[in-house]
């Protein structure tokens, strides 16, 4: 389940799943936007079709992309990239994010977003697979917990970026 041209089946009618290719960068992005839209962090995306380019289709890859098609139709999508854990000493595979439209909701597409994901989890040796949602949306929470997942209550996200990360990072570069 590695290839970009490959179609991935699922158990839903007339539902496909494929890994993006850079042809998608439009529809990624667009995707995000939609996503940040309903997460009231529109005004967070600074993303463009360059940067997620470079990350999804350059060298070195920094995440990869599966894309969901009802009928022929952009659906969904799942954005997703490899992590470590040292308890477990293997590779896990962590979930940025994970959107299916409005209009598509309901049939199971994020679900089997989740179970290809879970399978490549699986396929690359894996220890976990992981994922954050936001506290308020009950609906996401309630249909992860519905497939199995646990929420990991006794740890807290940490986040550095803009100007407290170039303060911390200091003038001196990494040889």
């Amino acid at each position: 389940m590695t290839g970009n041209d490959e179609i991935i089946t699922t158990a839903v009618p007339g539902l496909t799943l494929r890994f993006g290719s850079e042809s998608d960068v439009a529809l990624v992005l667009q995707f995000i936007r939609e996503l940040a839209g309903y997460e009231r962090l529109a005004h967070d995306v600074v993303a463009t079709e360059e940067t997620l380019r470079s990350s999804l289709f350059g060298e070195p890859r920094r995440a990869e992309v599966v894309l969901a098609e009802q009928g022929g139709e952009p659906a969904g999508f799942a954005l997703f990239f490899h992590n470590f854990s040292t308890f477990v000493g293997r590779p896990g595979l962590y979930l940025e994010d994970l959107f299916v439209r409005p209009a598509f909701r309901g049939h199971g597409i994020g679900r089997e977003l989740l179970a290809c994901l879970a399978r490549i989890a699986v396929e690359r040796d894996c220890g976990r697979f992981e994922w954050a949602v936001l506290d308020w949306n009950e609906p996401a929470i309630g249909f992860y917990k519905a497939l199995g997942a646990r929420p990991m209550n006794d740890w807290m996200v940490f986040r550095i970026d803009g100007d407290a990360l170039r303060e911390l990072a200091g003038p001196r570069g990494i040889r």
